[in-house]
């Protein structure tokens, strides 16, 4: 599916996979629900996430914690409080460390909690979109916060290719446990 370019757009795509996400997890069999993840023989699958992310709740809290990042992003700059959307210390160079706190921050969050907290942060989310116009979420520099990056660029990073990721990690597991 092509990246969004349009308010409308986003907010589809958003849902649609936000949806699909929700249907892989609840058509998949106990036995790859309880299989830890293990892509360590796959030598396509080097990305520090495939080592990282150890099961569904692990995938749902990263997702919620990427909410986050954008929502307190959003809600400081429109209120005139400057902000990165990365928290200090981090750049874009070394978001990966930040992704691994992020996951140890969570080691004892209860599967039904990491449900509930994506669940109610895609809302949250989805809201923040909506109260944006076409223009400010596609036009670039319309806000000097996001830099050369338009909003919606910002709003897609975090909810349909999050959401998209989130998937293809999941077939895969799917796909390894079922062996």
């Amino acid at each position: 599916m092509a990246r969004p370019t349009t308010k409308e757009a986003l907010i589809e795509t958003a849902n649609s996979n936000f949806d699909k996400l929700w249907q892989i997890i609840d058509s998949m069999s106990d036995q790859a629900l309880n299989t830890e993840f293990d892509f360590s023989s796959d030598i396509k699958k080097k990305e520090a996430h495939w080592q990282r992310d150890k099961n569904i709740r692990d995938i749902l809290v990263h997702l919620y914690e990427w909410h986050q990042l954008l929502l307190n992003w959003v809600n400081s700059n429109t209120n005139g409080n400057k902000a990165h959307f990365l928290p200090e210390p981090y750049t874009w160079k070394t978001y990966g460390e930040m992704n691994i706190k992020l996951w140890e921050k969570h080691q004892n969050t209860l599967i039904e909690d990491a449900e509930e907290m994506l669940k109610s942060s895609h809302k949250s989310v989805l809201e923040c979109i909506q109260s944006f116009s076409n223009d400010e979420l596609f036009m670039k520099k319309v806000f000097d916060w996001t830099g050369t990056t338009s909003l919606g660029s910002y709003c897609v990073s975090a909810t349909s290719s999050h959401y998209d990721w989130a998937i293809k990690k999941l077939k895969a597991h799917i796909k390894r446990s079922n062996k």
